[in-house]
């Protein structure tokens, strides 16, 4: 969720801030008159993604557990990086197109400040949730934005922040009905609690819930809906309550051993091909299938539709899990780990800047500081695959930096940092420069 919201006046407390991530928030703490004094929920949660990611590898070491994987941990945030980007240029879709609706087409306006609205919103956008999550995995255009979030073959809190730069322009259209009797300021509020809710249940920690498991969506289920063992295809769609599914029959326990990820595992960590690998697939697959009303059906129905299939395809074609399977897992230099990891911060660095800033920036600056972290991503997750590439495209993102340095649009406000990045990015400059050399030496030298 990203929307343009203004500050409150008055902080969240300690209290507030940790209760919003389990939607425990009261009305007359979370009820706004307009959209603009609605703050920006997900943003003043940022501190609370970090303690919790690092509390629950903490706990996972304890228990010895599978702790996460670097690259796939950097692809997850990588993702999340990238799909609020975005929101540096314009409101979110998901708020545009609502207020719109409401301001012309409203057939009454509940009051803002009734808990009873609050409530009925409550239901009303985990209602929307659950019918716009349950044909993101029955319809395959918009399967191309949330298979995203369903690509990483591990479990854990980064997996949550591995989201799609393309679902949030087809998931509006399930909550216009709201918009035509409850105020959007309403609406921005639970739109960001159900959305910050479905951060804490992406962990194998918590195993049961006990008598929330039957009204809550809790890890259990989720973990259920992020399986592709044969039992977990196509169910617990729920965003903050399990009793939709229960009422639309797309239930299921958690029984067996849960294996994460996609049916066919992509093996990659490349940003774009995490993004978009699905729609080059679509595309592929509606120019070779014959017939007008096949090519409709490749991109309507279901993700494993073919023809003379029913129309989520058949179970049978999924492969069975054998409990074998090893996620895709490079092995990387410590170096390389050392190096990515400092240049995703950097990058970080100046991606909150950007949000902080984006009111005083001009067009023009905003486009090359988004320019430049798309880059600096791509690089990463090149490097993460060691492509042949990577030295090359890793030349292109320091130099980037550095001219971008030099024209102002990213900048550091101690004049000591300044020297201190032109000094590394150039030495990077350098280093992979030499490593080109070397490997041309060895490729001569092998002919």
């Amino acid at each position: 969720m990203a929307a343009s919201f203004a500050e409150p006046q008055q902080a969240l407390s300690v209290s507030q801030q940790l209760r919003l991530m389990f939607y425990t928030l009261t009305p007359k703490e979370s009820s706004f008159r307009t959209v603009e004094e609605v703050p920006d929920y997900v943003d003043k949660a940022t501190p609370l993604f970090i303690t919790l990611i690092l509390l629950e590898i903490v706990v996972k070491w304890i228990q010895k557990g599978s702790s996460a994987r670097f690259n796939d941990s950097i692809a997850c945030l990588s993702a999340g990086v990238l799909s609020r980007l975005p929101d540096v240029l314009s409101r979110s879709v998901e708020l545009t197109t609502y207020i719109y609706v409401w301001e012309n087409y409203r057939l009454c306006e509940l009051p803002w400040d009734s808990p009873w609205t609050w409530y009925m919103t409550f239901l009303g956008v985990d209602f929307g949730y659950y019918w716009f999550h349950r044909m993101a995995h029955e319809i395959n255009l918009l399967w191309v934005g949330h298979q995203v979030h369903h690509s990483s073959e591990d479990y854990n809190l980064f997996t949550a922040l591995r989201q799609s730069v393309l679902q949030k322009y087809t998931s509006w259209i399930f909550y216009l009905p709201m918009a035509l009797f409850i105020p959007p300021s309403v609406y921005a509020v639970h739109l960001q609690f159900n959305l910050l809710y479905q951060f804490w249940i992406h962990t194998e920690v918590i195993k049961n819930l006990g008598p929330l498991e039957f009204l809550l969506n809790t890890p259990s289920h989720h973990r259920v809906h992020h399986g592709r063992n044969r039992y977990c295809i196509d169910k617990n769609y729920g965003g903050t309550l399990i009793i939709w599914d229960r009422m639309f029959g797309t239930f299921a326990p958690e029984n067996d051993k849960v294996v994460y990820g996609l049916t066919h595992p992509i093996n990659s960590f490349e940003l774009f091909k995490i993004q978009f690998h699905h729609s080059i697939y679509i595309w592929k697959t509606w120019w070779n299938t014959p017939g007008f009303c096949n090519k409709l059906s490749v991109m309507f129905k279901g993700p494993g539709w073919g023809p003379g299939k029913p129309r989520l395809g058949l179970l049978e074609d999924i492969p069975e899990i054998t409990g074998k399977e090893v996620p895709f897992s490079p092995k990387l230099p410590n170096y390389l780990c050392v190096y990515a990891v400092t240049h995703f911060i950097l990058m970080l660095g100046f991606y909150i800047d950007l949000f902080a800033t984006k009111s005083t920036l001009s067009q023009v600056t905003i486009l090359m500081r988004i320019g430049y972290i798309i880059l600096t991503l791509t690089s990463i997750g090149f490097l993460m695959e060691q492509r042949p590439e990577a030295p090359i495209l890793e030349i292109a993102h320091c130099s980037a930096f550095l001219t971008l340095h030099k024209l102002g649009c990213v900048k550091s406000y101690v004049a000591l940092l300044s020297i201190t990045y032109e000094v590394l990015f150039s030495l990077c400059i350098a280093f992979w420069g030499i490593q080109i050399m070397k490997h041309l030496v060895s490729s001569v030298a092998k002919h």
